[in-house]
């Protein structure tokens, strides 16, 4: 909770200074791109988003966060695999075992789309 609380405040910056660069009177809608690594609480980043966003253009702006999975490239076989954070899951490839992976997705955090008015 604490991490999103930083981050959320730096979101909100970045999208009231677009919108007033734009001219615009309000934010409609915001679209947030998240990999899952990131571990963000939907509920925790709205209250966040609401807070800061309170008397902004941003402020009443509807929030979407769409999740990227983790997934991983295998070096060793070339597979790609998933894991599920918090299960406890040891990290190697799913398919030959190995260690030498790298991850693809997951680890994002974007400003998709953002709707003005």
């Amino acid at each position: 909770m604490v991490h999103e609380l930083a981050v959320t405040r730096n979101i909100v910056d970045v999208v009231v200074r677009n919108a007033q660069a734009q001219g615009a009177t309000r934010v409609v809608r915001v679209r947030l791109i998240v990999g899952k690594m990131r571990n963000f609480e939907r509920n925790w980043v709205q209250n966040y988003f609401d807070r800061f966003a309170k008397g902004t253009v941003a402020e009443g702006a509807q929030l979407e966060i769409d999740y990227v999975p983790i997934v991983f490239y295998c070096n060793a076989c070339g597979a790609t695999f998933q894991i599920q954070m918090g299960t406890g899951q040891r990290m190697h490839c799913t398919e030959c075992g190995s260690d030498d992976y790298n991850m693809i997705t997951g680890g994002e955090l974007l400003i998709k789309e953002m709707e003005i008015a």
